[in-house]
């Protein structure tokens, strides 16, 4: 049975990309003193994985990465001493054995910001109210399988459900979208957004995973 982690990635470390966080778990766990199973063959590394791989310059509180504890090691001292040996903005908050298959994890809620460094237009709550209540809001996505470079992606189906907040610079999007298969990047809705309501784009946009979940919009672990 496969061991995971539950971690958070703020701050500066948002912008560390995939691959050189599972650099940095290799690095830390054995910088720890906590032994981990290792991949098999002519070469063999520590076996990590991470769950639905998170967008560089994106935060969050919910990363699941999947690993081997070796016989002996006691999972309660792993969230401090494999903390400790992490780079600033990356928090290990839990270690567990895994009850539940990967597939089932459906959802994902973010909260974008929508920033205007001269105060919120008015116009901005209303405009993306009409925008994801759409029945259709199609978008070309970049994909290297394609010929022409790019796939077209409905995002409405995508998008379980949605709630606004304003404040006078910012716009928030609390959003809970599609996980995987295929799964939905908020980055199209931003760009959904820009494309359709030119003359009401932020100055700058934050993305925040807060929560990942089931089927039926429990709580995944």
């Amino acid at each position: 049975m496969a061991d995971r982690l539950l971690f958070s990635k703020t701050g500066r470390a948002k912008y560390i990309s995939h691959l050189d966080l599972m650099r940095t778990f290799q690095r830390a766990f054995a910088r720890a003193g906590i032994a981990i199973k290792h991949t098999e063959g002519f070469n063999p590394h520590p076996f990590v994985s991470i769950a639905l791989p998170l967008s560089v310059g994106y935060s969050s509180q919910c990363e699941i990465l999947e690993f081997g504890l070796l016989e002996g090691a006691d999972p309660e001292e792993v969230p401090r001493r494999l903390t400790a040996a992490m780079p600033e903005g990356i928090i290990i908050h839990q270690c567990y054995p895994a009850q539940r298959k990967l597939k089932e994890l459906t959802y994902l809620n973010y909260i974008m910001n929508f920033e205007y460094s001269e105060g919120r237009p008015q116009e901005s709550e209303p405009a993306m109210q009409e925008l994801l209540r759409r029945d259709s809001l199609v978008i070309r996505k970049k994909s290297n399988k394609a010929k022409a470079g790019y796939t077209e992606v409905d995002l409405i189906p995508l998008i379980q459900r949605f709630n606004l907040e304003c404040q006078s610079d910012t716009l928030t999007l609390d959003a809970v979208v599609r996980a995987q298969n295929p799964g939905l990047n908020p980055e199209l809705i931003r760009a959904a957004f820009c494309r359709e309501y030119p003359d009401l784009a932020p100055d700058f946009v934050t993305f925040h995973r807060r929560e990942v979940l089931d089927g039926d919009g429990k709580v995944f672990r």
